[in-house]
């Protein structure tokens, strides 16, 4: 008797184990919201507005994993939106896994691979500059490059 009690507990730890394992799937393959669609569009906030005017003039470029960065590049803090890396000609936006944490009170710590690099799977943290107190973990994404869009002169006859 004690025999198939065990064997009915293990049936029935089975079938949860397995229907645990299936709902993230099933929760994966139920279509979301069109956001394409739809027909209102949500209000720029702030820092959308201050990136975009930033922005102006200058055409993104395919996403890439790391940048060269040195000690006098500039590093520019959009408060819940994104870090912006160099200046001049090529800019990258580096917009992070949860941008809405991105404070410009917090300086920016890595622990690098490489000493001139900064890449997306480096481990960054955020700490108060004042008391060095942590402020959290950044996930970086792929840095997404933005250059001038130079007016292309037109060919005379």
């Amino acid at each position: 008797m004690t025999r198939l009690c065990l064997g009915l507990r293990g049936v029935v730890a089975g079938f949860a184990a397995a229907f645990a394992f299936a709902t993230p799937v099933i929760a994966q393959e139920q279509p979301g919201p069109d956001l394409e669609s739809s027909t209102e569009a949500a209000p720029m906030t702030k820092g959308e507005k201050q990136l975009a005017k930033l922005l102006e003039g200058r055409e993104a470029g395919e996403p890439v994993r790391c940048i060269r960065t040195l000690p006098s590049k500039r590093i520019q803090t959009i408060d819940k939106t994104a870090y912006v890396f160099g200046s001049g000609t090529t800019i990258y936006v580096q917009r992070t896994r949860n941008p809405e944490q991105i404070d410009r009170r917090y300086a920016l710590v890595t622990q690098r691979f490489n000493a001139t690099d900064l890449c997306r799977l480096d481990v960054v943290t955020a700490i108060d500059p004042i008391t060095g107190i942590f402020a959290g973990v950044v996930f970086f994404e792929d840095f997404i490059p933005y250059t001038v869009v130079r007016e292309r002169k037109a060919k005379r006859d």
